[in-house]
């Protein structure tokens, strides 16, 4: 599985992105800069934790959109007087929520200094 992109600062203020393990030659200063030099338990279990938010969110929506369909089969009711209101918590209040706590949690990752080679 690919992890997210390394942005590597040169020292000469050039900025790059690139994948764990690759090595990037700055144009200007012409440093080479190799991203194995990040402890790859701790590159991979920082995308191990991004990707649990994710599936949480997503799992979250998956229960209450079967809930949702549930209700619908049993009561043969319409589904939207009760559905819109959920949704409203799910946008107005779960989302703003969830974000803070992965902001919060990307604010707090680890910063790695990269020695040019």
């Amino acid at each position: 599985m690919r992890g997210a992109r390394i942005t590597v600062r040169c020292d000469c203020g050039e900025v790059h992105y690139v994948d764990y393990g690759d090595i990037v030659e700055c144009p200007n200063c012409h440093r080479r800069w190799d991203t194995n030099q990040i402890p790859a338990d701790e590159y991979w279990g920082v995308m191990r934790d991004m990707r649990r938010y994710r599936f949480q969110a997503m799992w979250t929506a998956a229960v209450i959109a079967g809930a949702a369909g549930a209700f619908a089969l049993v009561t043969h009711g319409p589904v939207m007087p009760i559905f819109l209101p959920v949704m409203m918590g799910w946008f107005f209040f779960y989302m703003p929520q969830w974000r803070r706590k992965v902001r919060a949690a990307a604010r707090s990752l680890p910063t790695w200094k990269l020695r040019p080679e």
